[in-house]
């Protein structure tokens, strides 16, 4: 008798779990008059994750990325773009943006410098493209960057670029050129001494100027064996 009654009661339970009410795909239901359960978006809405197709969404012009800020470039921007740049990224491409941050001190994947030819010349688009979906060893920053800080940490970098590049005749009168960025490997200010890091899949090493962090401690080395060898002669 127990077994029975037991055994209803969980059949039951069970007929309860499988009949939830609920709507079923493709089916009719009157709950608001239209007889259409999937809701479509309110009118003249968009959906926070749809980012769109548009040119300051993508930073592209068909199949090809852009060359200019779809927006007016003034001295706030760039401030909002160096700010932005300094807390994402700087980490990897330094302050600078010679790619010898303080993470690739620390032996991460060193990125390519912005000061090659190549990327002098490659279209803004391409850094916002860069930004927004990763490249190579780099994560994307879509999530922690919004499109219109990523314009302006792009027209940010084309001032870093330009830093490098001047020509002398824009200087004022009585002041000269800064001392270029260090070599890529050596250390920053107020690091250790750091390896030389292989170039990522970016840029080939040859465009990369050399780093003489490897040639100074092989010289040390061979300093220190010399100085050893003469005392054991004594």
């Amino acid at each position: 008798m127990c077994a029975a009654l037991l055994a209803l009661l969980l059949g039951g339970c069970r007929e309860d779990m499988q009949n939830q009410p609920r709507f079923k795909p493709m089916r009719p239901a009157g709950l608001l008059g239209d007889q259409s359960p999937p809701r479509g978006p309110v009118l003249r809405t968009i959906a926070r994750d749809d980012v769109g197709t548009t040119y300051f969404n993508t930073g592209f012009l068909g199949n090809q990325p852009g060359n200019y800020i779809p927006f007016p470039v003034n001295r706030a921007v760039l401030e909002r773009g160096r700010e932005r740049f300094n807390i994402y990224c700087a980490p990897c491409h330094s302050r600078s943006g010679d790619g010898n941050g303080m993470i690739v001190q620390r032996g991460y994947t060193r990125p390519p410098s912005y000061h090659t030819e190549r990327l002098r010349r490659a279209p803004v688009g391409h850094f916002f493209d860069v930004i927004t979906n990763g490249f190579g060893a780099m994560p994307d920053y879509a999530a922690q960057v919004k499109p219109r800080d990523r314009w302006a940490i792009a027209a940010y970098i084309r001032v870093l670029q330009f830093s490098q590049y001047a020509p002398a005749n824009l200087l004022p009168a009585g002041e000269s050129l800064p001392p270029g960025p260090p070599l890529p490997g050596s250390p920053g200010s107020g690091a250790t001494p750091a390896q030389a890091a292989p170039q990522s899949g970016n840029l080939p090493a040859a465009e990369g100027p050399p780093s003489t962090v490897q040639k100074t401690a092989a010289q040390e080395k061979a300093e220190r064996e010399r100085k050893e060898r003469e005392v054991q002669q004594k």
